[in-house]
């Protein structure tokens, strides 16, 4: 079935005959019951009745900022006629994925500072991005909604620090500028620093579903993209998504429709397939599916990254999206899509024609996962369990600073450099299924085997997100895929909490997880605190650990020594010894 929809990025989809029918059910119910009209007209009762009017200031947001588009102009010629070599976005979730998308995508464009962005607490990772940096030639952004969020604050009081005895207090303001709601405490020490430019994003707006407001626009002119081009064409979905439209060729209210329906009926792990050009644009949607979506025991689990396999490796409980950027596919991912269609799987496929298209892809997804969140019947604006594990880093951060130690632990197991630590009821399970073979790898068979039918494996790596690092780990979790026959994620900390983080916890009780911390080989101090940046990494893994066993998930952590490369290969190797 095609959406025929003349302008956008097309999409179409392929299911079985009584899912078909299924979805042709729900938009019919959608169209009887006035959705889309009430949804643009911000009808909480789509949802739970709550607050979520109050969240749709996404809705308007290009039409709002194709009308100030000399603001974009503007910044980009400052910045680039300033002579800056980088501009380092400091942030996380919302505030880092969309501008992260846009570097992975369009790369270093000539005549513009190169855009990296830091959305990681690990020491080993703030080192090696100082490493590519002139701090007197760098521009810092550093982007917030709240302004209140522990880890681009502390990005802050580094590099402010550290550009400061370089260029001296009085010049260290005109390197940094903030993105930041109205009145947030950024905006208050922006302001009291001389930042160049604040910068400020709309209110009505969740950071997840902020990539078209300044949060990702911003970023996005001063690394050099055409942002007039990029929202006229997006423009083009917005209209394609209005009530106006028959909604059997709506691409966002399809779309959601599909996800919704088939998660009820257990496809819940949406399995995410990009271009090698647009393959970043995959982080970005974990994070606006599974922060959106999982909470009150339901949720859309996101399978971002892994590679493709014959069709007898999956479950019955996937559903592929096939995203292909027309201008450079990729033959091997259409071999693999059409006989994972070929087999009965359900399959949707969109088509982007060229990078300047992926903010129709912003949009569709966002209209899509409103939907589903409306069909699942929960609140896709909110994220109560991210909160939960921010409230126990707080906790640990501040014993920190009183004592000067974080709470003592006692492993269940050491071997060699590789320490197991979990919670009393996952020890007593674990020890109960390895018997007298007190082993690394029995233990992780152990664990592994808790797999069931329509469950998923989900790797936390709090280690530097690297090439090297994510190869290895990468290669561990499609071990286990095979093996097992269940969906894979990988993510790394403490990044992943502002996204996966939220279905993790507050989805289906389907995952089992293996959370990877380390010994820090180097560290890094906060400017005016007494915890360091390794510090604070350890509060927020074990802060997540916590509330992963306050809601009894099968989980299990393995801390590595120094030597982070050397003991991954170790893990990798016990791992498949486990599976064996």
């Amino acid at each position: 079935m095609t959406v025929p929809i003349y302008r956008i990025n097309r999409q179409t989809f392929k299911l079985s005959e009584d899912l078909t029918a299924a979805v042709k059910t729900s938009l019919e119910a959608w169209q009887r019951e006035d959705k889309v009209r009430r949804l643009w007209a911000r009808d909480a009762s789509l949802w739970t009745g709550t607050e979520e009017g109050n969240w749709l200031g996404w809705l308007e947001i290009t039409e709002d900022q194709l009308t100030h588009l000399q603001r974009f102009k503007s910044i980009a010629e400052e910045v680039k006629n300033a002579g800056f070599s980088h501009a380092l976005l400091l942030g996380m979730g919302g505030s880092s994925l969309c501008p992260e998308v846009m570097k992975m995508t369009f790369g270093k464009l000539t005549g513009y500072p190169e855009l990296l962005v830091l959305d990681s607490t690990d020491p080993a990772q703030i080192q090696t991005f100082e490493s590519k940096i002139d701090l007197a030639s760098t521009l810092f952004i550093v982007s917030s909604k709240s302004g209140s969020t522990l880890e681009p604050n502390i990005f802050k009081q580094y590099f402010f620090e550290q550009v400061k005895r370089v260029v001296g207090e009085k010049e260290a303001g005109n390197r940094f500028i903030a993105i930041t709601d109205p009145g947030s405490k950024l905006q208050q020490m922006a302001e009291n620093d001389g930042f160049r430019h604040i910068f400020f994003g709309v209110p009505s707006i969740g950071g997840r579903y902020s990539a078209l407001s300044d949060f990702g626009m911003i970023p996005s002119a001063i690394m050099g993209v055409d942002v007039a081009k990029f929202l006229s064409r997006t423009e083009d979905m917005v209209l394609a998504c209005k009530p106006s439209v028959p909604i059997e060729e709506n691409p966002g209210v399809v779309l959601g429709t599909i996800l919704g329906v088939l998660a009820k009926r257990g496809y819940d792990k949406v399995t995410l397939i990009t271009s090698p050009g647009i393959y970043d644009l995959g982080a970005w949607l974990e994070q606006l599916l599974a922060e959106s979506t999982g909470k009150e025991g339901k949720g859309l689990i996101p399978v971002d990254r892994e590679s493709l396999g014959p069709p007898e490796v999956y479950g019955r409980d996937r559903i592929f999206v096939y995203i292909r950027l027309e201008s450079a596919p990729d033959e091997s991912q259409d071999r693999a899509i059409d006989r994972l269609e070929q087999a009965g799987r359900p399959v949707v496929r969109i088509s982007v024609d060229e990078i300047y298209d992926l903010g129709e892809e912003f949009f569709r997804w966002e209209m899509a996962t409103a939907v589903a969140g409306s069909i699942l019947g929960i609140n896709p604006f909110n994220q109560p369990d991210v909160e939960a594990s921010k409230v126990e880093t707080r906790k640990l951060t501040a014993e920190y600073e009183q004592t000067g130690a974080l709470p003592p632990e006692i492993p269940i197991l050491e071997e060699g450099n590789l320490r197991l630590f979990t919670d009393e009821k996952n020890a007593r399970a674990l020890k109960k299924a390895v018997g007298s073979d007190s082993s690394l790898v029995a233990y992780f068979k152990a664990h592994l085997n808790r797999l069931q039918a329509n469950d998923y494996f989900a790797v936390l790596a709090y280690v530097e997100m690297n090439e090297v690092h994510e190869k290895l780990l990468q290669s561990l979790r499609h071990a286990v895929r095979d093996a097992k026959g269940v969906a894979t994620c990988l993510g790394f900390g403490p990044r992943f909490l502002h996204s996966t983080g939220q279905v993790y916890k507050g989805g289906p009780n389907r995952g089992v997880f293996l959370q990877i911390t380390c010994e820090d080989a180097v560290d890094l101090p906060v400017p005016g605190q007494k915890y360091t940046f390794g510090v604070v990494k350890a509060a927020q893994a074990r802060g997540d650990f916590q509330v992963l066993t306050e809601r009894d998930r099968r989980a299990l952590r393995v801390h590595l020594g120094k030597e982070v490369k050397a003991d991954l290969v170790k893990l990798e190797t016990a791992i498949r010894q486990a599976l064996v």
